[in-house]
């Protein structure tokens, strides 16, 4: 249920993404909803110290900004600074205002699904910042667990990490940390980061119609999401680590897996952890404020580099080819997993 607003009808849902406390505040009940169920194993009660966002249905007024000028420029949005707040311009169409002095986040537009879009995108931001400094590091890899073991399959955005966890899902043993972003700590545990699956048209065979929803997104055209309730009940808080899988594609219809390399392994993991290439990092909520920001960067470029070194010291190692028959290649990761299986 979501918590009744005032006389405008406003609602609220609150959320606790492993310590970095959110309400969202919207008008919209289909764009909340939406929110709602992307982080849905995120919910909780009302609490202290919430980050607040606003999601406002109205014509973004550029007026109040006066002449503030252009910081970042990325293929959504421009960015402006504006004293110590952050105007987010995404193409005339929205407006956004971050005030980190408030701890605040407001988005005015008429296009709902931008709306929903922006909102998304700037907890996935925020979130991953405030994580970052509690020890808790994004990897862009699937996550998924057998018996309290985990196995991380890398592969790039597009590469099919999705359409593979979903096929791995069908197997009732296997549970999921994430589809996109699990979160690793320091000492190489694993930890959920569940969010909506995202599939391409055309790759949802066997999922009900009524667990899937289409979202338009600015860059990428329209997607299809899988429910949180489909998968809920198969959701992993925290796995020990087993096996990194590298990931390749291939136009064979078989899998395989053959040994890495610690040299394929690093290489892997500093560009899908320890830079985060494939992950969200929202340029335009945190753009760059001088060297001085450069050098605060440090401890959590070591941190990462540590939770990467102590993920490897734990686990086996594999380049995995994936073919183009969607079930063996679950079939060739679940078989290589139910080895650890205690």
């Amino acid at each position: 249920m979501h918590e009744a607003g005032g006389p405008d009808s406003t609602a609220r849902i609150h959320l606790d993404i492993h310590g970095y406390r959110v309400r969202i505040e919207c008008g919209i009940s289909a764009v909340l909803s939406g929110l709602a169920d992307d982080f849905a194993f995120f919910r909780s009660n009302p609490g202290p110290n919430e980050t607040s966002i606003v999601l406002l249905e109205r014509v973004p007024d550029y007026a109040e900004f006066g002449r503030a000028e252009a910081r970042v420029c990325t293929p959504r949005n421009v960015a402006y600074r504006l004293d110590q707040r952050t105007i987010i311009d995404y193409s005339g169409r929205c407006v956004g205002v971050l005030d980190p002095n408030a701890g605040s986040f407001q988005l005015s537009s008429l296009d709902r699904d931008l709306l929903y879009e922006a909102a998304y995108l700037f907890l996935l931001s925020q979130s991953g910042e405030a994580l970052d400094r509690a020890g808790l590091h994004r990897i862009h890899a699937l996550g998924v667990a057998v018996g309290g073991r985990a196995a991380l399959v890398l592969l790039p955005m597009g590469g099919g990490k999705s359409t593979l966890g979903s096929a791995l899902l069908r197997h009732p043993e296997v549970n999921l940390l994430s589809d996109d972003s699990p979160l690793i700590d320091r000492s190489g545990v694993i930890h959920a980061f569940p969010l909506r699956i995202g599939l391409l048209p055309g790759s949802e065979s066997g999922i009900p119609a009524d667990q899937l929803r289409t979202i338009q997104r600015m860059e990428f055209g329209p997607k299809l999401l899988v429910n949180y309730q489909y998968f809920a009940d198969r959701v992993c808080a925290s796995a020990e680590p087993a096996l990194l899988l590298l990931g390749e594609r291939s136009l064979d219809r078989q899998s395989s897996t053959r040994p890495a390399s610690w040299t394929s392994a690093w290489r892997a993991l500093l560009a899908n952890c320890v830079v985060g290439l494939g992950l969200f990092q929202g340029m335009e909520f945190i753009f760059g404020r001088g060297l001085g920001e450069a050098f605060a960067k440090l401890p959590i470029v070591l941190s990462r580099l540590s939770a990467c070194r102590n993920l490897l010291r734990r686990s086996e190692v594999y380049h995995l080819k994936l073919g183009l028959d969607f079930e063996r290649n679950a079939e060739t990761v679940l078989e290589r997993l139910l080895l650890f299986r205690s």
